[in-house]
């Protein structure tokens, strides 16, 4: 019960970093501007890294022999299990701030957190994830003050990207009975605590940022569960094309 408890709860937290990395990945070459473009490619490159770590995990919990590579390339569209967030189009630099931040602001206090877990390996990937999270997070909260408190142009296209987003942020934080075991066990946080903080950092930065928060309540999820959305087909035929033409294929 504890291992497939554990192995769910890991797989989530490795496939947000996987998907969310292959999103930013996306805007390399095509950034606004050359440094914001070196960023988003180095903030793709630490989830991808942070990816490979929670993966392997993933399979030594498992203790079927596959590595980061398999887990990432070789499953269908309904074994995967991030958050629809993390999957949603680029769209313009407003939009992909706004996805960035919103995820950022949740994965910090996940991170510290997770950083005093019982067990020992995902203490110890959070406490590697957690300072490049906390620049994530330093960056996207300046972009969206600097866009949502900009010109007329900047703040309607932050205000769109929010009224976009913000309706899938609610499965962030949604725990199922297995994730109870681990609560108890000392293992992760619950999930009510993240999102208190979550909710503190959002507000204070869309405060100043001059941006509402929309009052459509309706919520998106099913992502957990490894019911995604039409986008997520386009983005694993990029994502696993090279290993799906070229199978065992090694860098």
């Amino acid at each position: 019960m504890k291992n497939e408890a554990l192995y769910n709860y890991v797989l989530r937290l490795g496939d947000d970093s996987l998907i969310l990395g292959q999103r930013l990945g996306e805007w390399c070459g095509h950034g606004p501007i050359l440094e914001e473009d070196i960023a988003m490619t180095n903030i793709s490159l630490d989830l991808i890294g942070q990816a490979i770590s929670l993966l392997d995990y993933v399979g030594e919990i498992d203790g079927q022999g596959k590595d980061h590579d398999a887990l990432a390339f070789l499953r269908f569209e309904n074994e995967y299990r991030n958050a629809l967030l993390v999957e949603q189009p680029n769209g313009d630099f407003a939009n992909t701030m706004m996805r960035q931040f919103l995820f950022d602001a949740f994965r910090k206090p996940l991170y510290e957190k997770l950083t005093a877990s019982s067990d020992a390996q995902i203490a110890a990937i959070a406490e590697k994830s957690l300072k490049e999270t906390r620049y994530h997070l330093k960056h996207t909260s300046e972009w969206i003050i600097r866009l949502g408190d900009g010109t007329d142009e900047s703040h309607q296209r932050a205000q769109k990207a929010l009224d976009l987003l913000w309706r899938y942020t609610d499965e962030l934080f949604s725990e199922t009975e297995e994730d109870l075991t681990l609560i108890s066990l000392g293992i992760v946080p619950s999930m009510s605590e993240i999102k208190d903080q979550w909710s503190k950092t959002v507000m204070s930065v869309l405060e100043e940022a001059t941006l509402v928060i929309p009052t459509n309540n309706w919520q998106f999820e099913g992502g957990r569960r490894g019911i995604h959305s039409e986008h997520f087909g386009y983005l694993l035929s990029d994502l696993q094309y090279m290993q799906r033409a070229y199978p065992n294929m090694k860098w």
